[in-house]
């Protein structure tokens, strides 16, 4: 790809995000109103879908980056540990714990679910995303190759002029039907920002900046504490 298609897809990102959440959305509510299944099995299914719609490409770089991190050695160690193909322990025990506690999350907004959480849906992937376009080109490569690398030279900060155009008429669209559930996706915008800033300042500690693996953690920790405070959201404002 060219430079030119490159910079479109990373503008494409939130929008690629929203298709997602509509996904979702759109599945919890087919099969909560319209199948016999139990809340734990459309959970499951939502939750399964949220692996397979991505390939589980993100999710491998989860477990390269938690392998290199809890390895617990240099940045430039860290790095050489995420080019092996080869699973390790810790990969395999925090790619449990991820999906795991999605679950968890995704069963219990299914049993506690409203005619908001399915707006509030849309917000997780979206903005998983946006995180992912401004980690892809706001935080330093940590080496000059691979797929983040390629990326990153077809970008630049001007690239992300976009995404708060996509916000804004998110949450426009959002106001029109209740303003009860815009302040509920600005708290989930908010927390999604705070997760850039961390990722922004531990990738760079931790490893020395970005990579392919380091940017698909970002996405699915994102996602995850998005879910979680969804989740949260439904026991202490929405309940």
């Amino acid at each position: 790809m060219d430079k030119v298609h490159i910079e479109k897809s990373i503008q494409s990102f939130p929008l690629l995000g929203l298709l997602q959440g509509v996904l979702y959305s759109s599945l919890l509510y087919v099969l909560l109103e319209w199948t016999p299944f139990s809340v734990l099995a459309v959970a499951f299914i939502v939750w399964l879908c949220t692996i397979i719609i991505t390939g589980g490409i993100h999710l491998d770089g989860w477990m390269d980056a938690s392998d290199a991190f809890f390895s617990y050695q240099d940045k430039e160690k860290r790095l050489e540990i995420m080019k092996d193909p080869r699973m390790g322990a810790f990969g395999a025990l925090s790619v449990l714990v991820l999906l795991s506690s999605r679950l968890l999350f995704i069963y219990e907004i299914t049993v506690f679910v409203s005619d908001l959480s399915f707006f509030l849906i849309l917000f997780i992937p979206f903005m998983s995303k946006v995180v992912m376009g401004m980690v892809l080109l706001r935080v330093p490569a940590a080496k000059p190759d691979g797929l983040a690398f390629f990326f990153k030279k077809a970008g630049n900060p001007s690239t992300l002029n976009i995404y708060p155009i996509y916000l804004i008429a998110l949450l426009g669209l959002i106001a029109v039907i209740d303003m009860h559930v815009l302040l509920l996706a600005l708290f989930i915008v908010v927390v999604a920002v705070g997760c850039f800033f961390f990722i922004r300042k531990k990738s760079v500690t931790w490893f020395g900046g970005i990579t392919g693996d380091v940017l698909g953690a970002s996405v699915e920790g994102t996602e995850n504490v998005l879910w979680m405070t969804l989740w949260l959201l439904h026991y202490f404002v929405m309940g």
